[in-house]
C-alpha cells in the first residue's frame, strides 16, 4: 500500500523531555509514599498519567487509586515538571518533520502526555507542522498506550489504513501499541533503554539517537520509492 502518513510520539521523539518527566513522577510518588524510580520512569513512557498512578497504587497501596487520588497526584507530578527547565527540540526531529511534509504526508502525533506546557508549545517550535485536528492526547482516548487505541485513533484522524503509515516512537509501550495497531514501527532509541526492550515490544527497527532521524527519513523516502516503482 502507498504510504500516507507518519504518526509520531511527542516525549523523547519531539521534545528532549523524559529526563524531566523521570523526575518529576519520582519526586511526586515519593510524596505520596509511593516509591518510582527515575528509570522506572522510561519504561512507563507513553502510558497515559492515571495510568501510571494506578500501577504505583496496586503496587503499594494494593487497591486502585481512586479518581481524587489521581487527579492530586497528578497535578503534583505537573507542578515538579513544570519547575524543571524547559525540555528543548529534540535535535533532528524539525528536519526530520519538515522533509516527511515536502513529501506530502500527512503527519498525526500520536502522545499519552497530557502536560499542556509541552503541547502548547508545538505550533512554536513546529510551525504548520501539528494541526489540532490531527492530534491524539491523553484527553482524547480512554485506554492509552500500550494498548492500541491512540494509535488506531490516529489512523483513522490521518484516513489511512495501517498499511499504509509508519510510526516514529521512543518507548517500550509506545512501540508495543503501535505494532498492536498492525503499523510499521520505527523506534529512535532517545533515552537510557537498552536496544532490545524495544526490539521485544515489536519495534520493526532500532534507531540510535545520533543521526537516527536521518537514517528514520532515508527509510521513509525508501518506502515512498519502493511505492512508486510498484
Amino acid at each position: 500500500m502507498p504510504l500516507k502518513a507518519v504518526l509520531f510520539d511527542m516525549d523523547g521523539v519531539l521534545y528532549d523531555s523524559m529526563p524531566n518527566h523521570a523526575t518529576a513522577w519520582s519526586e511526586a510518588a515519593t510524596r505520596f509514599g509511593l516509591t518510582m524510580t527515575p528509570q522506572e520512569a522510561y519504561l512507563h513512557e507513553g502510558r497515559t498519567g492515571h495510568g501510571t498512578i494506578n500501577i504505583l497504587a496496586q503496587r503499594h497501596w494494593h487497591r486502585d487509586a481512586t479518581q481524587q487520588e489521581m487527579e492530586q497526584i497528578y497535578k503534583v507530578k505537573s507542578e515538579i515538571f513544570n519547575t524543571c527547565p524547559a525540555p528543548l527540540p529534540m535535535p533532528g526531529a524539525a528536519e526530520l518533520l519538515q522533509s516527511i511534509s515536502r513529501l506530502g504526508l500527512t503527519i498525526v502525533l500520536v502522545t499519552g502526555s497530557a502536560q499542556h506546557s509541552l503541547l502548547d508549545r508545538l505550533a512554536k517550535d513546529y510551525p504548520g507542522i501539528f494541526a489540532p485536528e490531527r492530534m491524539v492526547t491523553a484527553f482524547d482516548v480512554k485506554h492509552g498506550k500500550p494498548h492500541p487505541e491512540p494509535y488506531l485513533m490516529g489512523l483513522e484522524k490521518a484516513g489511512v489504513q495501517a498499511s499504509e503509515a509508519i510510526v516514529v516512537e521512543n518507548a517500550p509501550l509506545g512501540v508495543e501499541a503501535a505494532h498492536a495497531a498492525g503499523i510499521f514501527t520505527i523506534a529512535v532509541n532517545t533515552g537510557p533503554l537498552d536496544p532490545n526492550v524495544l526490539l521485544d515490544a515489536g519495534a520493526d527497527v532500532v534507531l540510535p539517537r545520533e543521526g537516527g532521524f536521518s537514517q528514520a527519513l532515508e527509510l521513509i523516502q525508501q518506502r515512498q520509492g519502493t511505492t512508486a516503482a510498484e
